[in-house]
């Protein structure tokens, strides 16, 4: 898919932060000069050639009140990957879960990004992950600073 003037407009307004409004997309369409309806059917036209793989948002935890953030590392057998990774993401505490490759000092191949209010909250999410996964194998990495915040911008 070649992008035309409007697609490349189009993502421009995409790649930023939604508008604060009761529809954002209506007020990116009108920004844009096209409606909402067009608007929506581009994106999924996005999605659906793999130009855009997916539409995210960033939490901005310190600001939501989420000052104790870490990464947790799993060791978990490569054959429940799948469904624990599942288990994983469907709590609250985690923002992200990823599967990665394991190095001989480095067990662990799935990742939870944990946010809570404090450590203990943290510590408390992983045991909660853990004894519903049965997965024991696991360290967790406090973050200690935040270097980057942003999406990338291609337009």
């Amino acid at each position: 898919m070649i992008l035309s003037e409007l697609d490349k407009k189009i993502i421009s307004h995409l790649q930023g932060d939604l508008p604060l409004e009761a529809n954002p997309y209506a007020a990116i369409a009108a920004r844009v000069g096209i409606s909402e309806e067009v608007l929506l059917q581009k994106i999924k036209d996005y999605l659906e050639a793999g130009i855009m793989r997916r539409f995210g948002t960033i939490l901005r935890h310190h600001q939501a009140g989420y000052t104790a953030n870490a990464m947790c590392g799993w060791n978990v057998p490569a054959d429940r990957v799948e469904d624990v990774g599942r288990v994983m993401a469907s709590f609250k505490e985690a923002s992200h879960v990823y599967q990665r490759p394991t190095y001989p000092d480095w067990p662990y191949n799935l990742f939870t990004m944990l946010h809570g209010r404090t450590q203990e909250d943290l510590k408390d999410a992983a045991r909660r992950i853990s004894d519903l996964t049965g997965i024991s194998d696991y360290k967790l990495l406090y973050s200690t600073r935040e270097f980057k915040k942003t999406s990338m911008d291609y337009f």
